[in-house]
């Protein structure tokens, strides 16, 4: 059998990675709260608090962009900026118990819907797909 090469394994795995996320995200079509929002929100809360910069950067998106992203979080009663403890000129925007709660009720509805998926595989298949998972993120990993 012929090793795959290094284009070969990014594509399956850049497929597999979209299909799979596509597969769990209609579990967080019951928050009311748009993907933008959610990944957002979701950094703040497994990240935890940081400045607007940071989570832009952490995002992708530009600052104008996130500052309209987090005033609809605080809006909405999910985030909320706090004067910076270490720097009193700034300010860190961080996950409320309300954010916290919906995040974390998010990840319970997409982990139920892959465990669902995971009961049709084979003990040996779910076995794989744990050393895939480990693979993978240290493929993630940036440092």
């Amino acid at each position: 059998m012929a090793r795959p090469d290094s284009l070969d394994v990014a594509e399956a795995l850049h497929r597999a990675a979209i299909r799979l996320l596509r597969a769990v995200r209609v579990a967080d079509d019951e928050t009311g709260v748009s993907a933008p929002k959610l990944s957002a929100l979701s950094v703040l809360t497994f990240g935890g608090p940081m400045s607007l910069s940071a989570l832009a950067r952490a995002e992708q998106v530009t600052p104008a962009t996130m500052s309209k992203l987090v005033s609809d979080l605080e809006a909405a009663g999910l985030a909320a900026k706090r004067v910076d403890r270490a720097d009193k000129r700034g300010v860190r925007i961080e996950a409320t118990a309300k954010g916290k709660a919906l995040m974390e009720a998010g990840r319970r509805r997409r982990l139920a819907l892959l465990q669902q998926r995971l009961t049709k595989l084979t003990r040996e298949e779910r076995a794989q797909l744990q050393q895939a998972a480990a693979l993978m993120l240290r493929v993630a990993d940036t440092s």
